[in-house]
């Protein structure tokens, strides 16, 4: 990959001037945890609309302080320095179009990672090896291999890691996954994920227009970075990159982090005999999809379904655009069945859902779950004391796993047999060659 040496020799001291002319504000966990100075420096790499709300997040910390802002858009770029310098009432927030130029200020201690899916990676490794803790947004990455490489980077450099999944830290998603693991519904038999399918038009501009000229102010070269460099369209830029396979993983990698994630998490008690949810996977998957013509400019698919065995007899169903599927988390078992979504907590047994609020409440739970203070309040508490956060990298990892299997077991059409403790594919080169990491040029892991 590209690093801060391969810029030149003069471009790095030009960044390393850059570093030094920033405003002075040291890394507060060097001062004590009861010293006035006491935040957590971040730079934001990513500001666009998922970027955009993680960073809102931060600025309501009053331990955090945001000193930089990267992104390839000047104009995405200059809001957001615009609204971090207008909440600390001073101009002290430095801007780049090259993370690169933030991993190389000493007096940052993390980084928030809100770019498209194709840039986590690369992102992520050199932050970690920079000394950085991180924040990153779901999917952990855009291929199954680059998401082994970043738990990785982050175990060798022991750095703090918390994923945007952000429903571990909800009150109901947790009291559905506690309901689970305190043998509610008896020994989980099978689990139902159900995702959106569909493409949705968040950026507006439909799926059907010609390629165009690059906007003024955006690096189109810096966007695209390890995926394939194709002309520019913007029904496959901002937002809508998620549907188009280069950058993006659909509808099924664009949630995979969230709702499967919370079916993970229920299947971690270890009298289920799946393991816990930081080592989980499945046995073995097939899967179907419908996808758009090979030549469509959004081509993820539309509508999929995944079956997996899990160890110990376990089956988990990932769908989107399925009737027999609902939206959400859904566990079953012999003595019932407990389902959870963001509009709603449902149990076969409606006793159970008051039930283990009361029980929360007095602590009284045989198997409680840690009670997350806030997704972003977590992750800066934990760089300070350097606890493990909510949604570390090894759980993201494993989240997403059945995901990225999925969508190559429906281009492939074939089983795919998984090794859970190796991670790996087996007997199948073909289907593992789908998993390495993405790379175009200087661009690579």
């Amino acid at each position: 990959m590209k690093t801060a040496s391969s810029l030149g020799r003069r471009n790095v001291l030009k960044l390393l001037v850059a570093s030094s002319a920033a405003p002075l504000i040291f890394p507060g966990r060097l001062f004590g945890a009861a010293a006035p100075s006491n935040k957590i420096t971040l730079g934001c790499i990513g500001v666009g609309w998922q970027g955009g709300g993680n960073l809102d997040n931060f600025l309501s910390l009053e331990d955090c302080q945001v000193v930089a802002i990267c992104d390839v858009d000047a104009r995405h770029k200059q809001e957001a320095i615009d609204k971090v310098n207008a909440r600390y009432g001073n101009n002290d927030c430095k801007g780049y179009k090259d993370y690169r130029e933030v991993l190389v200020r000493k007096d940052i201690d993390a980084v928030c990672i809100s770019t498209p899916d194709h840039w986590h990676a690369i992102i992520a490794i050199a932050a970690a090896n920079a000394g950085k803790d991180i924040f990153c947004e779901k999917p952990l990455s855009h291929r199954l291999g680059e998401g082994i490489a970043m738990v990785d980077a982050v175990q060798k450099n022991k750095r703090i890691w918390q994923t945007g999944s952000w429903q571990r830290s909800v009150a109901s998603f947790r009291w559905a996954v506690e309901l689970v693991q305190n043998g509610y519904i008896g020994k989980v038999s099978r689990v139902e994920v159900g995702l959106p399918s569909g493409h949705t038009d968040f950026g507006g501009t439909g799926k059907d227009k010609p390629d165009g000229p690059v906007p003024s102010g955006v690096d189109f070269e810096m966007w695209t970075g390890p995926a394939q460099l194709k002309p520019f369209n913007p029904c496959r830029f901002h937002k809508n990159w998620r549907w188009d396979y280069n950058t993006g993983g659909g509808q099924l990698m664009d949630w995979i982090g969230h709702h499967c994630d919370i079916a993970h998490w229920g299947l971690a008690n270890p009298k289920f005999g799946c393991g816990p949810d930081d080592a989980l996977g499945p046995i073995e998957l097939t899967a179907t999809a419908d996808f758009p013509p090979k030549d469509a400019i959004w081509n993820t698919a539309t509508k999929f379904r995944v079956d997996c065995k899990y160890p110990n007899d376990v089956e988990l169903v990932i769908a989107g655009g399925h009737s027999d599927i609902g939206d959400g988390a859904k566990w079953i078992g012999p003595d019932g069945w407990i389902s959870v979504n963001r509009e709603k907590f449902t149990a076969s047994n409606e006793q159970w859902i008051r039930d283990i609020q009361v029980l929360d409440k007095k602590g009284e739970l045989g198997i409680a779950l840690y009670r997350s203070p806030g997704h972003f309040r977590d992750f800066i508490d934990c760089v300070k004391s350097r606890k493990r956060t909510q949604t570390p990298v090894e759980i993201a990892q494993r989240s997403q796993t059945p995901g990225h299997l999925g969508y190559i077991a429906s281009v492939t059409g074939r089983k795919i047999r998984w090794d859970a403790v190796k991670q790996q594919i087996t007997g199948d080169e073909e289907a593992t060659k789908l998993t390495l990491p993405q790379s175009r040029g200087d661009w690579h892991i």
